[in-house]
């Protein structure tokens, strides 16, 4: 049985996050303050290049690793360019205008009918 791409994806992003932090323990050379730094001064703004050696290599490892299994499971992967469109099915137009509500399932709107209970009629 194949997996989904869903289950796919979990299991590598799984792999790549437990081998960035052995990769930053290695960086650390066993000493926790060390780590402990290395880890504090990654944040959103940080790029490849200001990662530590050990870990910019265990994330091209990741990534050459996810392409593969992807391959191997059964999934394509392709730049946009070559990947032919499939029109939508006869039918359906795409939607233009103003874009929906959401609505729950019971048909109101999220945060509907909360606050102040109503008052219980005699």
């Amino acid at each position: 049985m194949t997996k989904s791409a869903t289950e796919v994806m979990q299991d590598v992003i799984v792999a790549a996050v437990l081998d960035g932090m052995a990769a930053l323990k290695a960086a650390s050379r066993g000493v926790p303050n060390t780590m402990l730094r290395d880890i504090s001064a990654i944040h959103a703004n940080t790029t490849f290049a200001d990662l530590p050696k050990e870990l910019q290599d265990a994330i091209t490892a990741n990534v050459r690793a996810a392409f593969t299994r992807l391959l191997r499971e059964g999934y394509a992967v392709a730049p946009r360019d070559l990947v032919p469109r499939v029109p939508p099915p006869a039918g359906r137009e795409p939607r233009t205008g103003p874009p929906r509500r959401d609505r729950s399932p019971g048909g109101k709107p999220h945060g509907a009918g909360r606050g102040r209970p109503s008052k219980p009629r005699r």
